[in-house]
């Protein structure tokens, strides 16, 4: 099987419905459905509902319209907002708990994989510094690359964060970045805009951006 890479960086290319186009021409998949919060909020609030009696979580959460303000980067149609004393609990780990949540609820509504830009759970604002933090480490690494000629290549990560990351980086035209990988292990690479991808070393070691710090 062919994995075709995720692309941003030199030279311009057309468009394509349901797409994202990239500078370079290959495009970042968006969906064009829509999730309206009539069509999915009875669902997600009984399942969460289990789920935290289950788990013992003091939790809250509340289903509404999609909001983003960093509209360039993410536009969800519905986002679940997260509250109360086990908040730590969901942040803890770069959010991982509360990634994991999300992916459970998009498992149990049967969402595509090009559509899981489409929910978005949150917690504090996290999702809106994050992507602010991921903005600003593609930036910072393509700097990095102008400057040093040698590519870099952050630690894996999901689909909708290497997604911001390309985008970060889509006005550039002295480097361009890459995804490749399979499955959870899938990451970004950033290379001069020249410099094929066979370039990086198959034993480099991973790097992530900076983590938020996050409690615990």
């Amino acid at each position: 099987m062919v994995h075709k890479p995720e692309h941003a960086g030199a030279t311009s290319g057309s468009g394509a419905a349901g797409r994202f186009e990239t500078q370079e021409g290959w495009a970042l998949r968006v969906s064009q459905s829509k999730y309206t919060l009539s069509a999915v909020e009875s669902r997600t609030d009984e399942f969460l509902r289990q789920v935290m009696a289950k788990a013992g979580f003091e939790l809250k959460f509340k289903i509404c319209e999609g909001e983003t303000r960093h509209p360039d980067f993410e536009n969800p149609d519905v986002v679940v907002k997260f509250s109360g004393p086990d908040v730590e609990l969901l942040l803890s780990n770069k959010a991982e708990l509360l990634l994991a949540l999300e992916l459970l609820t998009m498992e149990m509504l049967k969402m595509a994989p090009e559509d899981h830009s489409r929910l978005c759970f949150d917690a504090d604002d996290y999702r809106m510094l994050r992507i602010e933090e991921l903005r600003l480490s593609a930036l910072a690494a393509a700097e990095r690359v102008k400057r040093s000629g040698i590519p870099f290549r952050f630690n894996p990560m999901n689909s909708r964060e290497r997604r911001i990351l390309h985008l970060a980086l889509r006005g550039e035209t002295a480097v361009r970045s890459e995804s490749a990988g399979l499955g959870p292990q899938r990451q970004v690479a950033i290379y001069p805009a020249n410099m094929p991808s066979s370039a990086f070393p198959a034993s480099e070691p991973a790097r992530a951006p900076m983590g938020r710090g996050r409690r615990r």
